[in-house]
């Protein structure tokens, strides 16, 4: 998972997303540049500007209400991204207005990898919104121009180079990726080659499966881990979970792919001390598919890891079809002993029926939710309203992204049951995971 910046004393953001605002954007651009060792060569920034071209026109038909919720879906989404995508190096997300958002990433990137992103952020943002006030969900169409920082330019005129490219695309009504000098990257691989490829991977056993380790906030001893998907593309380089997905769905695979890391990761489980638990994402087309409670079942058999260890998260996208038909799956799932965790609780609009119709045990909170919350009184009463209704609700709640020994404490002393986070350990592979719990 990828690193955001670091925080620092004069930090400003939006108010509505949470992610920064330009004149946050500004000053890191000058601390990337200002920072990066001469000898290093022209410090490797990327930058897109995403433009939500619809949002004025959700405003008008649902409220803006409805648009603001929208916002910050979508401000979510590209926080999430980049968490999932941008590993190696930092990266700063950040809305200058209306439904313009910015993400700039500080690290080596080719071309063709920096246009194949936007392509998978694009994908991401386009999918369903929930509605709140009911009936159809909401589609949004993003545009994304595209750039690396040269060696004269600073925020503003990166922020100039994106607007012109920006503008040219949308009076041309031109492909929703377009660069701020030259053409776009002449992919080495097109959509139906990447597909080629990723079934091939799968049948390669090429998936790389991590774990992000999972810690009690009571002892801080670990409980279990999440499995996390990598690829290493030969040509266009690492791709996440985000990016793996995107093009299963395109190939009608997306199943085919949840089905193989759930495998891989069980077996790989099957060492680890029996008190630890795996906790599993699972997909609409999983829980879409006829059966799917008796074929996991059928495979955790054939694996040898018990259902009892197992927790499968879902997030909203997962909810936005026939609820009662996913609240079924998942009594299904309860019956088998599985447990169900909502993820990404606090990420954007949550419809509080999925509380009440579905069988949980667990929500997981956002990293948003701790972002700054040891320093912020509205955030901690945010926080504290979250807690007693997880309490009144009889759910256990796990708590992502905690980076600081100050977030962990908060949590702590507010009831929070879980934590997984930076602090005590990034997604590793089995082996390192094993000396982890052996510690």
């Amino acid at each position: 998972m990828g690193r955001a910046i670091e925080p620092d004393m004069d930090e400003t953001r939006d108010i509505l997303t949470g992610l920064a605002d330009p004149a946050q954007m500004r000053r890191t651009v000058w601390r990337w540049q200002s920072e990066w060792p001469g000898y290093a060569g022209n410090c490797p920034i990327h930058a897109m500007l995403i433009t939500i071209g619809r949002i004025d026109t959700v405003n008008v038909a649902f409220g803006e209400s409805t648009g603001d919720v929208a916002l910050v879906e979508v401000a979510q989404r590209i926080r999430h991204f980049a968490a999932d995508e941008l590993e190696s190096g930092v990266w700063l997300a950040a809305r200058l207005n209306g439904g313009n958002f910015v993400l700039l990433a500080r690290e080596e990137c080719t071309r063709e990898r920096w246009q194949w992103l936007a392509e998978a952020l694009a994908d991401a943002i386009a999918g369903p919104i929930a509605n709140p006030e009911g009936g159809a969900n909401l589609r949004l169409w993003p545009r994304i121009a595209l750039m690396r920082a040269g060696e004269n330019d600073d925020a503003d005129s990166i922020l100039d180079r994106l607007s012109e490219v920006a503008e040219r695309s949308r009076q041309s009504a031109g492909s929703r990726i377009a660069w701020s000098s030259g053409p776009a990257a002449a992919s080495k691989r097109s959509s139906h080659e990447l597909e080629a490829d990723l079934l091939a991977a799968i049948d390669g056993d090429e998936i790389e499966i991590l774990f992000q380790p999972q810690y009690s906030l009571d002892t801080d001893e670990m409980i279990g881990a999440e499995a996390l998907a990598r690829w290493h593309h030969p040509q266009i380089g690492r791709m996440g979970a985000a990016s793996l997905f995107q093009i299963a769905e395109r190939a009608d695979h997306t199943a085919h792919l949840s089905r193989h890391i759930a495998q891989r990761a069980m077996e790989q489980a099957r060492d680890w001390p029996a008190h630890l638990r795996l906790s599993l994402n699972i997909t609409p087309a999983d829980l879409g598919a006829d059966n799917f409670a008796l074929d996991f079942a059928r495979l955790s058999e054939r694996v040898g890891f018990s259902l009892e260890r197992v927790t499968l998260e879902i997030i909203e996208q997962v909810l936005l079809g026939d609820l009662d038909r996913v609240a079924s799956v998942l009594d299904q799932l309860k019956l088998l002993d599985c447990r169900i965790a909502l993820d990404d609780f606090g990420a954007g609009f949550c419809n509080f029926r999925y509380l009440k119709v579905l069988p949980l045990d667990c929500i997981k909170l956002d990293r948003s939710m701790v972002d700054g919350v040891a320093e912020d009184e509205r955030d901690q009463a945010v926080f504290r309203a979250i807690m007693g209704m997880a309490r009144a609700l009889e759910l256990k709640v796990l708590v992502e992204g905690v980076e600081t020994a100050e977030q962990r404490d908060f949590c702590a002393a507010e009831g929070c049951e879980y934590y997984q986070g930076f602090l005590r350990a990034e997604p590793v592979a089995v082996t390192d995971f094993l000396a982890l719990a052996s510690t």
